[in-house]
């Protein structure tokens, strides 16, 4: 599934007064097999998922999961709507029995470089880097990463972690879809195909590889990815849902008090409002002062 459902759906929470928050999305996905074989997680297209049988065949086959009576946009109930669905192609989508992995396709990461959490397709990457230690490669924003990703000074190498600050709501600003970073040029003619790659940006749901999204908080506000520096090592462990930066104490503490806020691209309009107000990737990305209070279990 798509990581940006995650943002829009926690911040629709946050408008109707209901707790959900990331842990919601991990537990779910834990308990969610995946039976969708279509890529960037499998190998059909949406067009071979339309001929097998589409959304309505799928949500049948996880109608044990589903609430069927739970209204729809169309004024019937889910049931209803799904009633009758055939899958005609198993190879396809398969069935709860017999999935392609036990869980869902998306992961909830925390750990010291990412606290609040972030996100990660396990079924779009790539097995061997799902557990990876690492040398991080940073980018200061997106224009420096856009300059330098084939800058052989660098020496990148097929383990290092490409890591892209600045990208966030308030950083970006705006949150834009930057996280699928390129692998550098010398590295896919030798035929490096994934690499790991963190960002506090966003993704298009149709991109795959080993990234890491949504990084929260975001490094335009002191969040821990604006302490990496090149060198810095990382640690990745999708099974025990981990992200940690492997430096010490004392000099995370003293890259604290060094850390300065980048100057704001907007000092007044529309911009500024957005840039004072809006809230972090864990909580939706919405406006602080447009979110429900007292908010109540979903539950």
């Amino acid at each position: 599934g798509s990581t940006n459902a995650i943002i829009h759906l926690v911040a629709i929470a946050g408008r109707l007064g209901l707790e959900l928050s990331l842990d919601d999305f991990d537990r779910l996905a834990r308990s969610t097999p995946f039976l969708l074989d279509l890529k960037p997680s499998g190998r059909f297209l949406m067009e071979d998922f339309y001929y097998a049988g589409g959304l309505p065949a799928l949500l049948a086959e996880l109608a044990p999961l589903l609430d069927l009576s739970a209204v729809t946009v169309t004024g019937r109930s889910l049931g209803e709507n799904i009633s009758g669905a055939a899958v005609y192609d198993r190879n396809l989508i398969r069935t709860m029995n017999a999935p392609l992995a036990r869980e869902g396709g998306l992961a909830v990461l925390r750990g010291s470089l990412a606290p609040d959490g972030a996100i990660i397709k396990p079924t779009a990457a790539s097995p061997a880097l799902l557990t990876h230690r690492g040398r991080a490669v940073v980018f200061k924003n997106y224009e420096e990463m856009n300059r330098l990703i084939d800058d052989e000074s660098l020496q990148i190498r097929p383990e290092d972690v490409l890591v892209l600050q600045n990208c966030g709501p308030v950083g970006a600003p705006g949150m834009p879809e930057w996280g699928f970073l390129p692998i550098p040029t010398r590295l896919l003619q030798a035929g490096v195909r994934d690499m790991v790659r963190i960002s506090d940006a966003r993704m298009s749901g149709t991109a795959f590889g080993t990234v890491v999204v949504h990084a929260s908080p975001e490094a335009a506000v002191g969040g821990p990815l604006g302490l990496v520096r090149t060198g810095d090592i990382i640690h990745l462990d999708v099974p025990t849902r981990r992200l940690d930066l492997l430096v010490d104490d004392n000099e995370m503490n003293r890259r604290r008090l060094a850390w300065q806020p980048l100057a704001r691209h907007f000092e007044r309009g529309y911009g500024w409002l957005f840039q004072e107000h809006v809230l972090q990737a864990d909580r939706g990305c919405d406006f602080d002062f447009l979110t429900a209070q007292g908010r109540r279990p979903t539950g």
